[in-house]
């Protein structure tokens, strides 16, 4: 048998206690979690089942599948209209306002939870547990970090697997190959159905001038239309930036890191966009301060970019991105977002990718990304590959 939780009772009771603070503010009186990423947010594992959440006592957990589980709090269950019969055995009023992730979950089953708790209003609990994510504990910070070496240590591998005449498609698998040797569970977890991508984008040349369906920087054609983003078959040529972003789910928690190779030198305008990003990250890294407003981020580096002439090739050219930067953490999009009409407002422990590029027509994309942990004295990075643009030759 194998024990339900995979994170110390400690821990989960301090995130459980995290929810109950957030449903007590909205006068939820139970959630039912049904995402994956928040039923492993809760318990440390992925299982089929739901995690239930009192405004007060202990969370339960019904699990359908695996069948192997053990521990505290636990309740097999065959079908979802098993957990009222539970509760009702168990003595547990019936809430008059049950929390769901209606952001997330699906039309019909919305639908037959609402059946089966025919007593309860339903609510919205997806903006309590984004929130509830959203600042990181010690432990979550340290999964992260070691996410963030893993991380680093693959991408000082990548140039040793280049050869010329290679595509940007090769390039990619070559690099998805160090990266799950090196230990990247391959798992690409985005929240919601708006976005959806395969380990991560290594684009060049001209391809990151391509408007993709999602809100990116630079998007890339892909190779086929049922996933329109990223490489799409280009040899990479002297001359052309390659952009790497590929993922760094190696903990069940994803740092999010870019850096930018070349053949051969790069023109002067792709160098002073480089370099402008490199500023935008190290000053915002000292103004990302426990209790400033995420859209100041913003402003400045909209601000550092009209200095210096760059605003137009700025998060995209053909077609730009909505924001510079974005939490991260068991997804690659949580809370906060560094966007010009964002209400978030940073606290110690946010976990933040700042994400400041450029798209040089022609050349590629320019500029890097680096994961930051929000802490009292400014951003802490935790992505310590090389910033400069790195020549394959």
């Amino acid at each position: 048998m194998k024990q339900l939780l995979q994170i110390s009772v400690q821990e989960a009771t301090l995130r459980i206690n995290k929810i109950q603070s957030l449903m007590a503010e909205q006068r939820i009186d139970a959630i039912l979690i049904s995402d994956n990423a928040n039923k492993f947010y809760t318990s440390g594992r992925v299982f089929n089942g739901y995690t239930y959440i009192p405004a007060k006592g202990q969370e339960i957990y019904f699990v359908r599948r695996p069948v192997d589980l053990t521990g505290n709090n636990l309740e097999y269950i065959h079908k979802p209209e098993n957990i009222i019969e539970i509760l009702q055995k168990n003595n547990i009023t019936e809430p008059s306002t049950l929390g769901i992730e209606l952001d997330l979950a699906p039309y019909s089953m919305v639908q037959r939870i609402a059946k089966i708790f025919s007593n309860s209003t339903i609510a919205n609990a997806s903006g309590i547990l984004r929130q509830a994510r959203s600042v990181k504990s010690k432990f979550e910070i340290e999964q992260l970090k070691t996410a963030g070496i893993k991380h680093t240590e693959t991408y000082s591998q990548i140039k040793s697997i280049y050869s010329p005449n290679i595509t940007d498609l090769e390039f990619q698998v070559e690099i998805e190959r160090l990266s799950r040797l090196g230990g990247c569970l391959g798992q690409f977890r985005i929240s919601g159905d708006s976005m959806e991508i395969y380990m991560g984008n290594v684009i060049c040349g001209e391809n990151a001038d391509a408007p993709s369906p999602y809100d990116f920087a630079m998007g890339g054609a892909g190779i086929h239309p049922s996933l329109p983003v990223g490489c799409n078959g280009t040899t990479i040529k002297p001359g052309m930036a390659i952009m790497v972003d590929v993922n760094g789910n190696y903990t069940g928690y994803t740092t999010d890191m870019s850096r930018v190779f070349s053949v051969g030198t790069l023109d002067k305008l792709s160098i002073k966009a480089h370099n402008c990003s490199l500023r935008i990250c190290h000053e915002l890294s000292s103004m990302g301060k426990p209790g400033i407003e995420a859209k100041l981020l913003y402003n400045k580096a909209i601000e550092i970019v009209t200095e210096e002439g760059l605003d137009h090739l700025f998060m995209g050219h053909r077609q730009k991105a909505g924001f510079i930067g974005h939490g991260v953490g068991i997804e690659i999009n949580e809370l906060p977002v560094i966007a010009p009409r964002s209400r978030d407002i940073l606290e110690v422990g946010n976990v933040i990718a700042l994400e400041p590029k450029f798209v040089i027509p022609g050349v590629g994309a320019v500029g890097i990304e680096n994961t930051y942990v929000v802490t009292d004295n400014g951003m802490e990075c935790i992505t310590h590959a090389p910033e400069e643009i790195i020549s394959l030759d």
